[in-house]
């Protein structure tokens, strides 16, 4: 039988942040910023006859929950939402805070509970050197996958390390 041989080596790199982003408005600010101003570098490329640009939004998911009290602020139940969109999430929580028919249903006060929100967009970017490779932020940490070259880490750490809320 024949042996597989090795055609490229990927790698992955994580950084965790010292304290999570705190809003989902500055984590969409991070987000919108390196798609505007591209600060690794990126180039855009042609794929399938199409131009794509040098980074680009791939997949992205926020979750959170609305907690009901009752009048001993004792946790009476829950909501748990997860959307595509910070558009959707928001529209979400907001539709299900305000409806009263859930409200009477779970026998208590909604509150919507920020601090265990989650969110994530992987961006798909174009290196110079022909690498295309992701790099996914979330909430609590920033991780680089599909990268041969260590000299996109090294950039994109080197950048990370520019930027506050990546501490």
């Amino acid at each position: 039988m024949a042996d597989f041989t090795t055609k490229s080596v990927t790698k992955s790199a994580e950084r965790k942040l010292s304290s999570p982003i705190d809003t989902v408005a500055n984590f969409l600010a991070l987000v919108q910023d390196i798609i505007d101003n591209n600060p690794w570098g990126c180039t855009s490329y042609t794929s399938n006859n199409e131009t794509v640009a040098a980074v680009v939004r791939g997949s992205e998911h926020y979750s959170g929950k609305v907690v009901y009290e009752n009048a001993q602020a004792k946790t009476v139940g829950q909501i748990s939402v997860r959307a595509p969109t910070s558009a959707a999430f928001s529209t979400d929580i907001s539709t299900i805070m305000g409806t009263t028919a859930i409200n009477t249903a779970m026998g208590g006060t909604p509150s919507h509970d920020s601090s265990e929100d989650t969110f994530s967009c992987a961006l798909k970017c174009h290196n110079t050197n022909g690498e295309v490779f992701t790099v996914t932020f979330r909430r609590d940490s920033v991780v680089v996958s599909g990268y041969e070259a260590d000299s996109i880490l090294t950039g994109i750490e080197a950048w990370a390390d520019t930027v506050a809320l990546l501490a």
